[in-house]
């Protein structure tokens, strides 16, 4: 399986190159990355305590929340401290963890987003067997199915790169490992590599998008028979949900099923669904949901309460 001939380490060219640039791209991702940690930790804090948080819909944010904060860490940090230093190399090894650790959480926010859907299915649509058919038995078992599954698809990613042979240049241009920028650098035909990393991630995030498309035109086409303050709380979740399946899986769908070539845009696209789409989505899911809100409010006022009488 181990292909590897001759490279030991790679060089991430990151995102840019002039000094003032790379200062920038410091300042930039430091407040995005900040800004996606404190976000998705309020969010796994505040459903973690909060007594009004304990249906499957939130169940099932707590751990996109950490999927988020995870499969940013997994590029974030490297990037951030990249843009500051002469050095951008990585050790293969650390190479192929990023390649592991990036196709799991990714996968594993896919998941998570699947059963979101799901869950509103259930509850729009099946309303009297919701607290049947959503139990949290039910509920933690499809989570620790998600899990299997994030780590097999990751398996087999892993197996695709570490049968990669790399002979020669050891330059990325990326500013993180992935199957694509290595792809380019490998000394082999890429045609069937190519092909297994489509049918793979590909059809994953192909697959999932149209899935979920689906459910939610069937979710709100179900909505003609509800009442009119039934339809906008309904309303106004679902297209919290549509907006990160649109956000998440639009540069997916791109990078992932396409011929093995790359694009100047390519490093871009990347940011957005690794780290522009972990920022946004506790801002997507706060800022539309007045229940989160008030959660948040009542745990963090009892907090600093309680604080402040000692």
């Amino acid at each position: 399986m181990w292909q590897n001939i001759s490279v030991t380490e790679f060089i991430l060219l990151g995102l840019a190159q002039e000094p003032m640039k790379k200062k920038m791209v410091f300042v930039i991702f430091f407040i995005f990355y900040v800004g996606t940690m404190i976000g998705n930790l309020l969010i796994i804090v505040t459903i973690k305590f909060s007594r009004t948080l304990q249906s499957p819909m939130y169940y099932f944010l707590f751990y996109l929340s950490l999927a988020d904060s995870c499969f940013s860490t997994t590029t974030a940090p490297r990037l951030i401290v990249d843009s500051l230093s002469a050095q951008r190399t990585i050790s293969y090894n650390e190479c192929m963890t990023q390649v592991f650790a990036l196709h799991l959480f990714g996968c594993m926010e896919i998941f998570v987003l699947i059963l979101m859907a799901v869950d509103r299915y259930v509850a729009i649509c099946k309303p009297l067997h919701y607290s049947t058919i959503m139990r949290r038995r039910v509920c933690t078992t499809l989570i620790i199915l998600a899990w299997i599954g994030s780590f097999i698809h990751s398996i087999a990613q892993i197996i695709l790169a570490l049968r990669m042979p790399f002979c020669g240049p050891n330059l990325i241009d990326h500013y993180c490992c992935d199957l694509q920028p290595l792809l380019e650098l490998a000394c082999m035909d890429k045609y069937m590599i190519n092909l297994l990393m489509v049918s793979n991630s590909g059809a994953i995030c192909s697959s999932s998008f149209v899935i979920l498309m689906i459910s939610y035109i069937v979710i709100l086409h179900s909505l003609r028979n509800h009442s009119a303050e039934g339809r906008k709380k309904a309303l106004s979740t679902c297209t919290s949900h549509i907006i990160v399946v649109i956000l998440f899986f639009g540069p997916c769908i791109f990078i992932y099923t396409r011929p093995p070539t790359t694009f100047p845009m390519d490093k871009m696209v990347t940011v957005f669904y690794t780290i522009g789409t972990p920022f946004l989505n506790p801002l997507i899911y706060t800022l539309r949901n007045a229940e989160v809100k008030n959660a948040m409010r009542k745990l963090w006022y009892i907090k600093i309460t309680t604080e402040s009488k000692r």
